[in-house]
């Protein structure tokens, strides 16, 4: 298996309703697995992109929102062997008893550090035993795991990384390079053209997933984007407008997965948004313009990657949008892909992507993801639309770089360590309206 093949296999995985609730609700779950008897307190500490982004998002199977209710979810109904979808199956009683346990005081959420790299530290205390599980870098990697205070899993270097409140390291530009980014574009293009379909052949899953969140989203008398973007095209899921019909299919599923809608996404780079802003506009152009399966296959292939290539520069949870910039890059590409368009229209639909939506912030996941959802389609397929009549934004201008590598390092740094204050900001407004 090519080896970009199994970066891809890796990472995409399906997780129920936003990223960050799912993988709270999965430490607490995972912490109860080692203690008995009756509970005294939860503690959750996150670094800021996972405070950001699981604060105000919804729950699979809850009414509620936020920090608080997943990891007390977590406690009463989750499943950790599900990972990700260790909330799938949430009942009324057991929303009923979440309620109670919060109204308690017994559930606390702090914020450590001001950082992209992933951060979890979980402690669930009872009367009997107390256990710590600790997370990093992606959202179910437990590299800790201490039960009254002797080592279970990991080792004691792992306690605590990424911790300390008001530390803003981010040493991205200190790290070893990544896989993805000793590839070029042009490397990129080439896998996706040349790899053996019978390889890729596990993304169709991706599809599959995402389609029944889309559907879930457009039953749901919850949903409210996904009914006006049905009307803007014509009341018709697939119409003869490829802008439209992929404005709606990706965003409809978006909003379902913010409200907390009970379909899992099929994410990318440890986001189901992310996933879904990098497929799901192909799927549009699939089903419209008639391309081959094996077409959107390979593009998908491509734009999951570009997607990569970006997110490994800004960390998996900053203060940009990556959604909208990594991903609706990644599927910006793609759509010059399966038009049939050269390297150098993909490398000036870089070049207006970065020039463009580069700075859209991120502030958690949330119902406004929809909007941005569908501000990231509107330029993708505005900035391929123009690279494709030679219209583009110069390589002296801006960030934009010398090579479309250059550019999306650019805009990986514009993130991390770019907007660490922005992030810093967005936190303290949330504290604000806490309080």
């Amino acid at each position: 298996m090519h080896e970009l093949t199994q970066l891809i296999k890796n990472d995409m995985k399906p997780a129920l309703g936003v990223t960050e609730p799912g993988a709270i609700a999965f430490s607490v779950a995972k912490a109860k697995t080692y203690v008995s008897g009756e509970l005294k307190q939860i503690k959750v500490v996150l670094n800021s992109g996972m405070y950001k982004n699981a604060f105000s998002c919804g729950i699979p199977g809850s009414p509620r929102v936020g920090s608080a209710y997943a990891a007390a979810l977590g406690y009463i109904a989750g499943d950790a062997e599900k990972g990700l979808e260790s909330l799938a199956g949430v009942t009324a009683e057991d929303n009923t008893e979440a309620e109670k346990l919060i109204s308690s005081g017994r559930v606390k959420i702090e914020l450590g550090e001001i950082t992209s790299r992933i951060f979890i530290q979980t402690s669930v205390e009872t009367v009997n035993d107390t256990a710590v599980v600790t997370i990093n870098d992606s959202h179910t990697n437990i590299t800790y795991v201490a039960v009254n205070g002797s080592l279970v899993y990991g080792s004691a270097d792992n306690e605590g990384a990424g911790g300390g409140e008001g530390s803003s390291a981010d040493p991205v530009s200190e790290e070893p390079l990544k896989l993805i980014h000793s590839y070029s574009l042009a490397g990129l293009v080439e896998y996706a053209d040349t790899v053996d379909l019978a390889e890729i052949e596990f993304i169709r899953a991706a599809y599959n997933t995402n389609l029944e969140l889309f559907n879930a989203g457009m039953e749901s008398d919850r949903t409210t984007f996904a009914k006006y973007l049905l009307a803007k095209n014509n009341g018709e899921v697939i119409s003869g407008d490829e802008q439209k019909t992929a404005s709606l299919i990706c965003n409809a599923a978006i909003e379902a997965r913010v409200i907390g809608l009970d379909k899992p996404a099929m994410s990318i780079t440890g986001s189901g948004a992310h996933g879904i802003i990098a497929t799901m506009p192909l799927y549009a152009a699939y089903k419209v313009n008639g391309y081959s399966e094996e077409q959107l296959l390979r593009a998908t292939a491509l734009s999951y990657l570009i997607c990569t290539y970006i997110k490994e520069y800004s960390g998996k949870l900053s203060a940009f949008c990556g959604c909208a910039i990594a991903a609706g890059t990644g599927m910006a590409c793609a759509l010059v892909y399966l038009r049939g368009g050269t390297l150098e229209m993909m490398e000036h639909t870089i070049n207006n992507m970065a020039g463009s939506i580069t700075g859209m912030i991120c502030d958690g996941g949330n119902q406004g993801c929809t909007m941005k959802g569908i501000a990231a389609v509107d330029a993708a397929y505005q900035s391929v639309n123009l690279a494709m009549e030679g219209v583009y934004i110069f390589n002296e201008h801006g960030i934009i770089g010398l090579t479309p590598e250059d550019t999306m390092r650019n805009m990986g740094l514009i993130a991390s360590p770019g907007m660490t204050g922005t992030e810093k900001t967005i936190v303290e407004i949330f504290d604000r309206k806490n309080q």
